[in-house]
């Protein structure tokens, strides 16, 4: 098989979906590998060392998308690369549909086969691919808004830690997963107040026994969503449902119970957003205002620390990579049922019920398109 990989043309987006092992590997196992020129350096991984790994090196993202049967990437494919794909063509990287009808209906229009990093998932329910950057994501969310309370980033001028004699800051997440568990970790350690909220009792359990005395449980609903917002300095969403758009937990109308200059960093922007006016930021421009709370919604939050998530994430991917490249397609779903739970439309027919839901789609059951 001929596997590509573009460099990543989205915004501030530094990653790169191999790595020269991933190269070596594939190359070992007899697959062709193509990267296009310079799509390693914002991970610092230069040309010369893709090829010495065996990669050919390739100056355009119209070879790549030309030539290989599999195309490896970090994000989705923006509208300039929609025309590149081809039917049949392996598309596999982070998709987040359900936030998008757009790049729903784009892709369905390719015929493409896409694999969503995001909903592969194994026996116990874990999502593999996604936990590398969810646990990025959760550390980055406070590190985030701890420069956002301050002043000249228009938030409340206050530190998380605060000093003898002047109160801590309140770090509020909802949600009990890998983000938040990962935000809470690092707002703890900073010294924070903080309440994690999850519907999930187990988990709740399981957390309130490894955190910091400074981290509190709670169940999560609306009341006692509206109650911590009054006391939050830093909220965080941390909020996934495999595959759909995440729920709208934090309303407008409950916004302005937020005092003025406190900041939210919805991780789950990429999904949709667990906060109704949250809606997609950059690096770039992280950051606008709403009922007086500074919001953050940079999509792609890893991104920017290209030099570990680039690897957290890629030691986790190429097993999947390398089975796919190695069985090709339909095989390579058939034999490994995690990688079957990735596929999201095949050939213009959507597979994953939860986006033929989100936008009134017809669904096909995967099943059909592995026969």
């Amino acid at each position: 098989m001929i596997v590509g990989t573009p460099k990543e043309i989205k915004d501030d987006e530094y990653r790169v979906a191999l790595v020269p092992a991933g190269v070596e590997q594939l190359r070992r196992a007899g697959h062709t590998v193509l990267i296009e020129a310079s799509a390693g350096l914002g991970t610092g991984v230069s040309d010369d060392e893709y090829s010495e790994a065996g990669a050919e090196i390739v100056t355009s993202p119209e070879e790549i998308y030309r030539r290989a049967d599999m195309v490896i990437k970090v994000k989705e494919p923006l509208p300039q690369e929609y025309p590149l794909l081809r039917a049949g063509q392996i598309i596999f990287t982070y998709f987040h549909f359900a936030a998008s009808e757009e790049l729903t209906r784009a892709m369905m229009a390719t015929g493409a086969v896409c694999v969503a990093y995001e909903t592969i998932q194994l026996p116990d329910g874990s999502l593999p691919l996604l936990t590398p950057m969810s646990e990025v994501a959760g550390r980055m969310a406070v590190q985030e808004g701890a420069k956002y309370l301050e002043r000249p980033m228009e938030g409340r001028g206050i530190l998380l830690a605060g000093v003898p004699g002047v109160a801590r800051a309140h770090v509020v997440i909802i949600g009990g997963g890998i983000v938040g568990a990962n935000a809470a970790k690092v707002a703890a350690g900073m010294g924070a107040n903080v309440t994690i909220l999850d519907v999930n009792i187990e988990r709740l359990r399981y957390l309130d026994d490894v955190m910091p005395k400074n981290v509190t449980t709670l169940y999560s609903n609306a009341y006692t969503i509206r109650d911590k917002l009054r006391e939050a300095d830093l909220l965080i969403g941390a909020v996934l449902v495999r595959g759909a758009r995440a729920p709208i937990l934090v309303t407008r109308e409950m916004l302005k119970l937020m005092k003025p200059g406190a900041v939210i960093v919805d991780v789950a922007v990429d999904q949709g957003g667990c906060i109704e006016t949250i809606h997609p930021t950059t690096h770039g421009h992280p950051t606008y205002i709403e009922e007086g709370v500074v919001h953050y919604g940079v999509t792609n939050m890893p991104g920017a620390v290209a030099g570990t998530s680039t690897y957290a994430l890629t030691n986790e991917t190429l097993p999947y990579a390398v089975h796919l490249a190695n069985g090709g397609f339909p095989r390579a779903m058939l034999e490994n049922p995690a990688l079957k739970a990735g596929l999201n439309i095949v050939r213009g027919k959507v597979v994953l019920a939860e986006i033929a839901e989100q936008f009134g789609l017809p669904h096909t059951p995967v099943e059909e398109v592995l026969l």
